[in-house]
C-alpha cells in the first residue's frame, strides 16, 4: 500500500515505511544534485548518491527538461495531477512485479503546487556498466550480455510496457553481470499491437547505435533475438 507524508513543504510518496530521519536525510539532498555519470549517450539526468540509514546506498533522480524550454525552466513542471516521480515510480513497480530487472523503486517526492520539482529514490546499482561503453571497452563480453537484454526487452513487449528511451546508454550490468533497465519516465502501459510495441523498440535503438557509434552487432543480436 501506498504511503504520502509531507516534511518540509516535500510531498512524498513510498511503499516502504520511511522514518522521518530517512525522509529528512532525502529532503536535505535534493537541492544538491552531484553530476553523475549514469549513461554513456549523455541526457539531462541528474543524480545524487547516498546512504540512507536502513535502507543502504541509494540514488536520487532529480527531474530535467529538455528542448528549449530547458533555458528558461530547467527543473519546474506544471502540476496536472500525478507528477513525472510519482507515474515513474508506479511503473517501475508495476515492471518489478513482472520480473523485470530495474532498480528497486524507494519514494518518489516533489515540492511546490501549480509548478513542480520532482525527484525519484531508487535502490543503488552496485557498480553498474552501461551496455554502451562496455561494447566499446569489451565487445566479445558485450555480444554475450545481448541473450540477457533481448529477455528483459522481450518481457517489456510480452507485458505491453512502453519504454520510450530504451537504448544501451539505460541498459546496465552490474558486478554480478546482472543486466538492469535503467529510466522509464514518460514510459506507460501500451495499446497498440506488440509488433508495434517492438518495432519501435528496435527503431529508439538502432538510432542510439547509429548516432553514437556503438557496434552494430548491438542491433544485429537484439534484432535476431527478437523476431
Amino acid at each position: 500500500m501506498m504511503l504520502n507524508r509531507t516534511m518540509d513543504s516535500f510531498h512524498f510518496g513510498f511503499l516502504l515505511n520511511l522514518t522521518d530521519s530517512q525522509l529528512a536525510t532525502l529532503a536535505g539532498l535534493f537541492d544538491h544534485p552531484d553530476p553523475i555519470d549514469v549513461s554513456v549517450l549523455g541526457g539531462r539526468t541528474a543524480a545524487t548518491a547516498a546512504q540512507l540509514d536502513g535502507i543502504g546506498p541509494v540514488i536520487i533522480k532529480h527531474y530535467r527538461r529538455g528542448g528549449l524550454l530547458r533555458y528558461f525552466i530547467k527543473d519546474r513542471y506544471l502540476n496536472f495531477g500525478k507528477t513525472r516521480s510519482q507515474r515513474e515510480f508506479e511503473l517501475l513497480d508495476i515492471v518489478g512485479a513482472l520480473g523485470i530487472n530495474i532498480p528497486q523503486p524507494i519514494a518518489y517526492a516533489h515540492r511546490g503546487r501549480i509548478l513542480y520539482r520532482a525527484w525519484l529514490v531508487t535502490r543503488e546499482i552496485h557498480q553498474p556498466l552501461s551496455l554502451a561503453r562496455l561494447s566499446l571497452q569489451d565487445e566479445k563480453k558485450a555480444s554475450t550480455t545481448m541473450a540477457s537484454v533481448i529477455e528483459q526487452i522481450s518481457l517489456l513487449i510480452q507485458n505491453d510496457i512502453l519504454h520510450v528511451d530504451l537504448h544501451p546508454g539505460n541498459v546496465v550490468v552490474d558486478v554480478r553481470e546482472q543486466v538492469y533497465l535503467l529510466d522509464f519516465d514518460k514510459g506507460r502501459v501500451y495499446h497498440g499491437s506488440r509488433q508495434n510495441l517492438k518495432d519501435r523498440y528496435l527503431a529508439r535503438w538502432q538510432r542510439a547505435v547509429n548516432k553514437h557509434g556503438l557496434p552494430e552487432m548491438l542491433t544485429d543480436i537484439l534484432q535476431a533475438g527478437l523476431s
